[in-house]
């Protein structure tokens, strides 16, 4: 069981994070990045944590047009910065260097979405999707005729979105 302060130190740490990462976060990545690959929240902690971020007005959510992004206030930063020494420096130093070494594909899972799913005639539909932070940059739809397919489409698309979203830009605008 939580007692008070450790609530208070898990918003912190929360803050930390987004500060941190210094970009807009999906839950989806808060969770993988706090819960699954890290044990700096528990599962069941970190969506109140959001939750209560955003109510206290610390973290909000940034208008967009797909699954919800969420970015650190100035209050949050001020919230942070006066109470950052009450975070343990072993989670500091855990966080900085996880995030220093992940950063990048954080940002270019969030950016690059991928998706597939079985049609009525048993072929497969891939839905590839780059995001910026205001509007999709690039959406493709295609159909492939079975899921050994979309599935390796679905595993490749992160790494391979930027340079195939290049190609088709400088054939298209030039």
């Amino acid at each position: 069981m939580l007692i008070k302060g450790d609530a208070f130190i898990n918003k912190l740490i929360l803050l930390f994070v987004f500060d941190k990462m210094e970009c807009p976060l999906s839950e989806n990545t808060i969770i993988d990045m706090c819960c699954s690959s890290n044990t700096w929240l528990s599962y069941m902690d970190c969506k109140p944590i959001v939750n209560k971020l955003i109510d206290e007005g610390f973290i909000y959510n940034m208008a967009s047009y797909g699954e919800p992004l969420y970015s650190i206030t100035p209050e949050g930063r001020y919230c942070l910065a006066e109470f950052y020494i009450k975070i343990p420096s072993s989670t500091r130093e855990s966080i900085s260097a996880f995030i220093k070494q992940n950063r990048a594909h954080y940002r270019r899972k969030q950016e690059c979405t991928a998706d597939y799913y079985m049609n009525k005639d048993s072929t497969y539909t891939v839905y590839l999707k780059i995001n910026d932070l205001s509007q999709p940059l690039m959406e493709l739809k295609f159909n492939v005729p079975n899921r050994q397919i979309a599935k390796s489409i679905y595993k490749k698309w992160e790494e391979k979105a930027g340079n195939l979203y290049a190609v088709i830009y400088e054939h298209l605008v030039d």
